[in-house]
């Protein structure tokens, strides 16, 4: 039965890495991104997390351009690699800084986009992406 084969093909793995790079972009820049543009000054009064000491304000602006711009490079497949650079970092800095390293708990999220996007560093967008398409 070729459904319990353990053969792979390009063609499956590369749809694997669309549906991983559009669900996680997608729900990153959605329920993440848009939330912080949108609520920006009442996050900040709230106080943000500022872990190497360039103030809140400026912590919140690199996080939320990583939540978003990033987000979208990488729904579209686009600079790939380069876009899950700050999302690793942002995700890192959660999960080990501002949760502690809680994986199991209030971290339980940021280590699953961490994973995801270290899984996208390391393998690429895929051929379904618009870097496999301008590199041809």
């Amino acid at each position: 039965m070729k459904l319990l084969s353990s053969k792979h093909s390009e063609a499956g793995v590369s749809f694997s890495l669309l549906l991983l790079r559009f669900s996680a972009g997608a729900t990153l820049l959605v329920n993440h991104g848009l939330k912080k543009i949108t609520g920006f000054n009442e996050i900040l009064e709230k106080g943000f997390f500022d872990p190497i000491g360039i103030g809140s304000k400026a912590s919140l602006y690199l996080i939320t351009f990583a939540e978003v711009f990033c987000a979208i490079l990488i729904i579209f497949g686009l600079l790939t690699r380069l876009a899950t650079i700050p999302l690793i970092i942002g995700m890192s800095v959660i999960v080990f800084l501002v949760s502690k390293g809680d994986i199991f708990g209030q971290a339980e999220l940021p280590a699953i986009y961490l994973a995801i996007f270290i899984a996208l560093l390391i393998s690429g967008p895929g051929r379904y992406s618009l870097d496999r398409m301008i590199g041809k």
